[in-house]
């Protein structure tokens, strides 16, 4: 079996900078209790007339096409990660494919939350290992923005959330890439982080009208607290299991890169595995929680600041809604 590599890596965000600054003048906040319980000073948000999820993930892919010196025709495969696509069908795989000028080639949707961009990458892992596909695009891209309560009332997740597009171009490699990944879930908790409608599950008449135009019920639920105490357990969990499933330790660890989705986690983390800064990326500051776009925007930052070199370990880790976790360890 052979093995896959990450020969590319690509992000894009929208322009539209919204500073904590700018969240105290629509809801009862301020700088220093956003920054004190997430870490985040700024995220961007989307601007209707110019960003969608597709359009996003298009412009990430295209910066890792270039870096790697492929085009659009070199991918086979598209693997996407998305809990905000631009439709509740058809997936957002397609709408890329199109935004590309694709014809043909396979498209896949993941819908895992956080830990998306894992799960697709462990995806389109197995595709090439297998034989399957040579050139495997991996994308992980939301727009949460719209479907925030932005007041008071819903500032708890309204502060937290940011948009933009991470991308990823796997082929196949004589020497060891993706080392392995560890995917869980917990649907036990699926209620503590969700957003419930627009779901099937209801029917048309138990929708009331003001549930139609108050935009409120399609809010985010997050139950912080139990986030908080899942979350720090599952990543230090899932980055072990992938550690000893490679006969490594956390002392072979050259660069973190866990999902963004609260500065007070990543710490937490670093803390227990006795990482120094260096060893551990963290953008969230200047993005916030991107979802399924996290892991890879990040990674792709990281990579251009040339934190990441050639033979380097990395592990990439994510915990979120379903709960799900995972994590994928990664010879660079």
């Amino acid at each position: 079996m052979r093995n896959s590599k990450i020969v590319a890596i690509g992000h894009h965000v929208p322009e539209n900078i919204i500073t904590n600054q700018y969240l105290s003048t629509v809801m009862d906040t301020n700088n220093d209790w956003i920054v004190e319980r997430t870490g985040i000073n700024e995220r961007r948000w989307m601007d209707p007339s110019k960003d969608t999820v597709a359009n996003m993930a298009a412009k990430a892919t295209r910066m890792a096409l270039e870096r790697a010196k492929l085009t659009e025709k070199d991918i086979d495969f598209i693997v996407f990660a998305t809990i905000t696509p631009d439709y509740f069908f058809p997936g957002s795989g397609v709408l890329l494919q199109r935004e590309l000028g694709l014809e043909s080639i396979g498209a896949l949707d993941i819908r895992n939350a956080c830990s998306g961009f894992i799960y697709a990458l462990s995806v389109a892992d197995q595709f090439i290992k297998t034989g399957m596909y040579k050139t495997i695009l991996v994308v992980g891209a939301e727009i949460q923005s719209t479907a925030l309560d932005i007041t008071t009332r819903g500032r708890n997740t309204a502060v937290i959330f940011g948009d933009g597009a991470g991308a990823v171009i796997l082929q196949p490699s004589d020497k060891p890439g993706i080392l392995s990944t560890h995917l869980h879930s917990d649907g036990r908790f699926a209620e503590e982080l969700y957003v419930k409608d627009p779901g099937s599950s209801r029917p048309h008449q138990e929708r009331q009208p003001e549930q139609i135009t108050d935009t409120s019920t399609f809010k985010v639920v997050m139950n912080g607290n139990q986030v908080f105490k899942h979350a720090v357990v599952r990543f230090m969990e899932v980055i072990n299991e992938a550690l000893e499933a490679n006969n490594l330790s956390k002392e072979d660890i050259n660069l973190l890169v866990p999902h963004q989705a609260n500065l007070r986690i990543s710490q937490y983390i670093q803390e227990k595995l006795a990482l120094s800064n260096d060893q551990v990326y963290n953008n969230i500051m200047r993005y916030g929680n991107t979802t399924a776009a996290s892991i890879p925007i990040a990674l792709s930052e990281a990579w251009a600041e040339g934190k990441i070199k050639e033979n380097d370990l990395i592990c990439l880790a994510a915990f979120g809604s379903g709960f799900t976790w995972a994590s994928a360890l990664i010879r660079w």
